[in-house]
């Protein structure tokens, strides 16, 4: 018996013997009083042995069959062979019907071998500026240049918007560049679809803000001053940290789009 079947044949037995009435046994055990009186008959019927877990010995319900971990194996090691756990979950379900969680997967993939856990390192701890309250209010804007279709086409840019109170993508297109024309049409797109936000949050990048003195001072540029007619203000950021919620949205998409794009057969901006 385990301690805690100890614990409860103590107790049963004292009921048993009256010295102790269902009410108190059940506070004592933190039971219902109908389950104290189920254990009392287990007991009266069976003796001890009625206390013990109807469960010793036996498998889990929950517990996977060797066949479906190997089946689940081969498939991950074929199709999404360098895919996260979370991302393999999602495709096992989505593509074969499988269903797990993503800690039995995680763990199936590590008995496999085909998953080292990453060690957590400690990062430098940067002050986070607060999310803005309103939906609209600020819009991150950001160019994500990558090899996006892996060799498969010439690298391009993923613009990218992303509104700052709620972390929704609001727009993502590819680029051959990133360039003024690129922003002015998220831009446009963006205003089309959800309407004029209140301010525009992005880098110090050429198409932002002229960086180099000029002869009558002005720093705005094409993009600034459509901009400015909208009735939109631009911030800039100081620094990249300042960015951290748009950096860490690209390189989120540089994982899991990428991979989505291969299983789609995706291999050019097109």
């Amino acid at each position: 018996m385990s301690r805690n079947e100890l614990d409860r044949l103590s107790v049963i037995q004292r009921v048993d013997r009256r010295e102790l009435s269902q009410v108190d046994a059940a506070q004592l055990m933190n039971r219902s009083s109908r389950q104290i009186r189920r254990w009392l008959t287990r007991y009266r019927t069976h003796g001890e042995a009625g206390l013990i877990s109807k469960h010793r010995g036996k498998s889990s319900n929950n517990r996977l069959a060797d066949s479906l971990k190997h089946q689940i194996a081969v498939i991950v090691r074929e199709q999404y062979a360098d895919f996260g756990p979370t991302l393999a979950q999602e495709k096992l379900l989505e593509r074969h019907g499988i269903s797990l969680s993503v800690e039995s997967l995680r763990q199936i993939l590590i008995e496999k071998g085909l998953w080292r856990p990453k060690k957590k390192r400690p990062q430098a701890v940067h002050p986070l500026r607060e999310r803005r309250p309103c939906r609209g209010e600020l819009i991150q804007i950001d160019g994500s240049p990558h090899a996006w279709f892996e060799g498969r086409s010439s690298r391009c840019t993923l613009i990218v918007f992303i509104d700052d109170a709620t972390g929704e993508l609001m727009s993502l297109a590819f680029w051959p560049q990133e360039t003024t024309e690129s922003y002015m049409s998220g831009l446009q797109g963006y205003l089309a679809e959800h309407g004029r936000p209140v301010s525009l949050y992005s880098d110090k990048h050429s198409i932002f803000r002229i960086n180099t003195e000029t002869a009558d001072g002005n720093t705005v540029t094409q993009f600034g001053r459509a901009v400015e007619a909208l009735d939109i203000d631009i911030i800039h950021a100081n620094t990249p940290q300042a960015k951290g919620r748009v950096e860490r949205v690209n390189r989120t998409l540089q994982d899991r789009l990428i991979k989505e794009m291969r299983l789609e057969g995706i291999d050019n901006i097109e």
